[in-house]
């Protein structure tokens, strides 16, 4: 039995009535048979799942089937998702939006009806109007007829130049058409060749991923410039991780995002190191020696020996990582693994809030990921990862089932409560909304495992409240969290890149995707005009900054 199957059991207990049992010391010694029920049954849970797995494996060495995985052809009455939308979320009206007043007609054709096939006495009462939106791909094979021109003075020959957009074997259309349905459709590299060649194009399908791929200097050079303005355009960024293979080996995509941008960048590692390359927008880190090193060390609870070997470093002279990694070899040759990696992230830390590596970030929105602490002036926390850990909890009692329903009830409450002052801000809402938070997860119930989990979300009070003071910061990182997804939906369409250009390829396009998405901009438009040079359609960190400078 596995463990889902193993939650989707209904309670074996009666329901235990604790307010009805006078005696405090009885209370709470029913209450703790219950835990102790609780952490039993859990363990329970954990060792059938152990031992089943123990008996497939010997199956297989004995040369046998393990036990088959057979589905239950109900739902499960435990979701595995962990969401909580139906619970935070406050029920809207849904209004139908007019679709054809939107449409601007390119040709207008009448139709007329068959007198031959109308009745006698018909009579003609007007006309009226029916929208139709079509569309049409249409293949185009041009052969240009180029002139050519020699000078004996140059002794060069000179020939007509081809339209913009024109290099290579395929056309800017072509092109904008494969780009558009891989990157932003998703379309998987297969089905776009069938697509292509479906509609007359005779195309390779090494030109063609040669054509996705390929180092667009063009593009890279303004996803750069889009991170850069986007950094810069808010106080306030927003940063979440999801797994990408890149030829087989797992890698971390980052995901850094504003209301005006997005930005992906995959790297081979998720550590505090990573995240500052992704904070700088890919510039070389630089290490700092200097106060602040030092009292991020102290913060860090880092043993006064290493603090020891930070102090010996040359003071306030920011240096590139090789350097930086011959100094630690000479003043800390007898630290271990982490107490050098502990020296590498003070000191990149300390360089980064310097100014040194770009604009700094004052405020970053993430969940409680070790990697994510200590990095900024302000860390804000996400109430929705929070809110999954206490769907996580499956209680065996009804009792504590009964407990942990109450609870996520006020839990989801109280945020509504948040979001209502976040549109409309007031001091004394906000110290109501203080006191609130500290009676609601001050509470103990009884339930050992929710009781804990309570203790760990009053501890992160000022991370999750930093709302009341600063109520432009979002309660949520659902921005990221989607902009994950998209990049989920693309490793499964596409699996993962197989080289470096790949993967940068991946990065970038994926990255302006999202970011014309945001800015109201037609990716395919933007895309067709940037490989014809039309400048029809102005640079995205020029608009990013117009569309920043309201807020």
């Amino acid at each position: 039995m596995s463990r889902k199957q193993r939650q989707r059991e209904p309670a074996l207990l009666p329901e235990v009535d604790l307010a009805g049992i006078a005696d405090t010391v009885a209370r709470r010694t029913v209450q703790q048979v219950l835990n102790v029920v609780e952490d039993l049954a859990q363990r329970n849970a954990e060792l059938r799942v152990e031992n089943q797995a123990l008996r497939d494996e010997l199956a297989r060495l004995k040369g046998e089937q393990a036990k088959p995985v057979i589905r239950p052809a109900t739902q499960p009455t435990v979701p595995s998702d962990h969401s909580s939308e139906q619970e935070r979320r406050d029920p809207r009206p849904r209004t139908p939006r007019a679709k054809t007043a939107l449409l601007v007609v390119d040709r207008e054709q009448r139709l007329v009806c068959d007198r031959a096939t109308l009745p006698a006495d018909a009579q003609r009462k007007g006309s009226t109007r029916v929208v139709v939106q079509d569309l049409r791909v249409v293949r185009e094979t041009v052969c240009f007829v180029r002139e050519k021109w020699y000078a004996p003075s140059t002794g060069k020959t000179y020939l007509a130049p081809l339209p913009p957009g024109y290099q290579g074997q395929f056309g800017p259309q072509l092109k904008q058409l494969a780009l558009t349905l891989y990157w932003e459709a998703q379309l998987s590299e297969a089905s776009l060749l069938a697509f292509l060649r479906g509609a007359g194009v005779q195309i390779s399908a090494g030109t063609l991923a040669t054509l996705l791929t390929e180092d667009r200097d063009l593009f890279a050079a303004e996803q750069r410039a889009v991170v850069t303005a986007g950094l810069g355009s808010s106080a306030v960024q927003q940063l979440d991780a999801t797994g990408t293979r890149v030829n087989g080996q797992p890698e971390q995509c980052h995901i850094l995002c504003s209301p005006c941008y997005t930005a992906y960048r995959t790297l081979p590692h998720k550590d505090r190191l990573s995240v500052l390359t992704v904070l700088s927008n890919g510039a070389p880190l630089l290490h700092l020696a200097n106060a602040a090193a030092a009292a991020w060390l102290t913060q860090a609870g880092v043993a006064q020996a290493t603090r020891a070997v930070l102090a010996a470093l040359p003071q306030d002279a920011a240096v590139d990582a090789t350097t930086f990694a011959v100094l630690l070899g000479e003043h800390g040759a007898g630290l271990g693994p982490q107490q050098q990696r502990w020296l590498r992230e003070a000191t990149a830390v300390a360089a980064y809030q310097a100014g040194l590596l770009g604009p700094v970030v004052e405020t970053l929105l993430s969940d409680d990921a070790p990697e994510y602490t200590r990095l900024t002036a302000r860390q804000a926390l996400c109430w929705v990862h929070d809110g999954r850990l206490y769907s996580k909890l499956v209680p065996y009692t009804a009792a504590n089932q009964r407990l942990l329903a109450e609870f996520r009830t006020d839990y989801w409450r109280f945020y509504r409560e948040l979001r209502a002052y976040q549109a409309a801000p007031q001091a004394a809402e906000a110290v109501r909304l203080g006191a609130a938070f500290d009676r609601l997860f001050s509470r103990t119930t009884g339930y050992a495992a929710l009781d804990d989990r309570i203790a760990k979300t009053r501890a992160k009070r000022e991370q999750l409240l930093l709302v009341l003071t600063d109520p432009t910061v979002p309660l949520h990182n659902n921005a990221a969290e989607l902009a994950a997804r998209r990049r989920v939906r693309k490793r499964d369409v596409s699996f993962g890149p197989r080289t470096e250009q790949g993967k940068r390829a991946w990065d970038v396009f994926q990255s302006l995707v999202e970011t014309t998405r945001k800015l109201g901009v037609s990716f395919s438009a933007y895309v067709g005009d940037r490989l014809t040079g039309a400048g029809a359609v102005p640079r995205l960190d020029a608009l990013l900054r117009a569309h920043a400078l309201p807020a």
